[in-house]
């Protein structure tokens, strides 16, 4: 996928490399949902957040606020991922 991308270098390896170590926030979304303060206060241990996605429903995964694709929740070992089903193009 880096291959895609031009970053003005000309076509030198070099130059492309350069952006390889540049660090980037990734987070994916479940769903999301829209609660007044009031209810929100009241939330305590065992509550549920009913979200806008169905159980089935590809999560979004973004990259610096970006959307960039959609995917599956994953379990590997005792850890939660993401399975990348579908790539966004731009965004």
């Amino acid at each position: 996928m880096a291959d895609d991308f031009d970053f003005g270098g000309g076509g030198d390896p070099s130059s492309k490399e350069a952006a390889y170590d540049i660090s980037v926030d990734v987070y994916a979304v479940l769903g999301r949902a829209t609660v007044q303060v009031k209810q929100l206060l009241k939330l305590g241990r065992g509550a549920v957040v009913e979200l806008d996605r169905r159980v089935n429903e590809p999560i979004d995964l973004y990259v610096n606020k970006l959307l960039v694709g959609r995917g599956e929740v994953v379990v590997v070992d005792d850890r939660i991922g993401v399975t990348i089903t579908d790539m966004v193009r731009g965004g």
